[in-house]
């Protein structure tokens, strides 16, 4: 356990970044139906976020290196903005099997959790093997990384930098992740990991669709440490209606770190979306990822997309809000967060 006095820190994701992690999508993954139609919306991110960071590009060997690297020149993408590892994966959502930063006295410390598809849904051995490949292959310099020995995804947790720790009970308390672990049991690693203070548990909240049994970010976000946006539906006709009613319920009851009720953004709610098997899919506006200067957020060609973009814009003041079109995402399941792994200032990307 870390002594008192080199308490770990996690940042909150406004806070400065040296930039964000990609795992590459690829043709032996289960994008290979839908690789042109989704690598775009991966060239899209990148461009944007080169704009204003660094990039870890994780690709699945050199041959697709070297094409993501062509891709990237066609698209005009600053390359000297880029970093390309070749590590084997199973998919791409960066946000479950990249690390986790946390900060102590100033030092950085990459956490190396666990992560078996989402309760084993999934085959996930390549994926889980990638922070600890790339901390090998020097992709984050001299920067420790630490292995922890249970399960635990980057989408199913948010902070506000003062903390407190926004979760769901579906998700963290799933007998497939952690068996025989009691709330009281995680918690105690979660403090003792993250140096979280406190945690907030959300009950409800699902989507159709979801595979992760319902991460916080495709629910909830925290904007700063007294903001949270969530999906709000307003359709009493919806499956998700009264679900996410209680969950505004829930979140209305919650207090910040300051002890005040918090400030609380209901996002638009899209149209349904369909795959081609007729089974709705989890569109979202709460999965947006905040960078350096800008909010990238995920649009999906739908009447509702500008009024989120304003929505957000109005909570991110002094940041870009730009919208990229993330419907090829929502194919495999997910969205624009889930694609994607911020890495803090103190993580080098020289």
């Amino acid at each position: 356990m870390p002594s008192e006095s080199c308490r770990p820190y996690l940042p909150p994701e406004w806070a400065p970044q040296s930039g964000v992690m990609l795992t590459w999508p690829h043709s032996q993954s289960d994008w290979a139906a839908t690789l042109e139609d989704v690598e775009p919306v991966f060239v899209d991110l990148a461009r944007h976020i080169a704009r204003h960071e660094a990039l870890l590009l994780v690709c699945f060997d050199e041959a697709h290196r070297d094409h993501v690297k062509a891709v990237l020149e066609d698209a005009k993408v600053d390359l000297a903005c880029a970093r390309f590892y070749c590590v084997p994966s199973n998919d791409s959502w960066a946000r479950d099997h990249g690390p986790l930063t946390v900060l102590c006295q100033g030092e950085a410390r990459l956490l190396d959790f666990q992560f078996n598809g989402w309760g084993n849904k999934y085959p996930a051995a390549l994926d889980n093997r990638i922070s600890r490949a790339l901390s090998l292959a020097g992709a984050f310099d001299a920067v420790p990384m630490e292995t922890a020995p249970w399960v635990l995804e980057g989408g199913s947790i948010d902070v506000d930098g003062s903390g407190t720790l926004l979760t769901t009970q579906r998700c963290l308390l799933s007998p497939t992740r952690n068996p025989g672990w009691t709330r009281a049991h995680l918690e105690a690693q979660l403090t003792d990991r993250l140096g979280i203070k406190r945690i907030l548990w959300l009950q409800h909240g699902y989507l159709a669709g979801d595979d992760t049994d319902s991460h916080i970010d495709t629910l909830a976000r925290f904007c700063d440490p007294e903001t949270i946006a969530y999906a709000a539906c307003d359709d009493p006709a919806d499956e998700h209606y009264a679900e996410l009613r209680a969950m505004e319920k829930e979140l209305q009851h919650f207090r910040s770190a300051t002890g005040r009720p918090y400030r609380l953004v209901p996002l638009p709610w899209p149209r349904p979306l369909y795959d081609d098997a007729g089974q709705r899919l989890p569109a979202t506006y709460a999965n947006f990822l905040i960078i350096n200067g800008a909010v990238l957020v995920p649009t999906y060609d739908d009447p509702a997309d500008e009024a989120a973009l304003a929505c957000l814009a109005r909570h991110f003041p002094g940041r870009e809000i730009i919208g990229v079109h993330s419907t090829p995402l929502l194919q495999q399941h997910g969205s624009l967060h889930c694609v994607s792994m911020q890495l803090p200032v103190g993580v080098p990307m020289d």
